[in-house]
């Protein structure tokens, strides 16, 4: 699944970049042909790079967000739950320890 979700993530990201030159190209005519300034061309091409980087980081909290739920879902002890028992463990260990048993 998590495949998946990359090779989405992978395909709108080269859409956003077909997008960009697409739109860098129409842009630079607009300003050509004076119908655009080049400063407002910039904004523009500001404003839509904005927008990609908002999306990238849309999808990608949605995609950590389902990861999430099915290790959630699974059951799947995290990384940090795995360290915490660790160190729960080695607390224990040496109570242990200092108790002389």
């Amino acid at each position: 699944m998590n495949d998946l979700l990359k090779k989405g993530f992978l395909l709108g990201l080269g859409a956003a970049v077909s997008g960009r030159e697409k739109l860098q190209k129409k842009l630079d005519e607009l300003v050509a042909n004076d119908e655009l300034t080049a400063k407002q061309a910039k904004e523009m091409l500001r404003q839509f790079v904005e927008k990609g980087e908002a999306k990238t980081a849309e999808w990608t909290d949605q995609q950590n967000n389902q990861k999430n739920k099915m290790i959630d879902d699974l059951g799947i002890a995290t990384k940090q739950e795995l360290k915490e028992l660790e160190l729960r463990i080695q607390r224990l260990e040496n109570a242990h320890l200092d108790n002389g048993d």
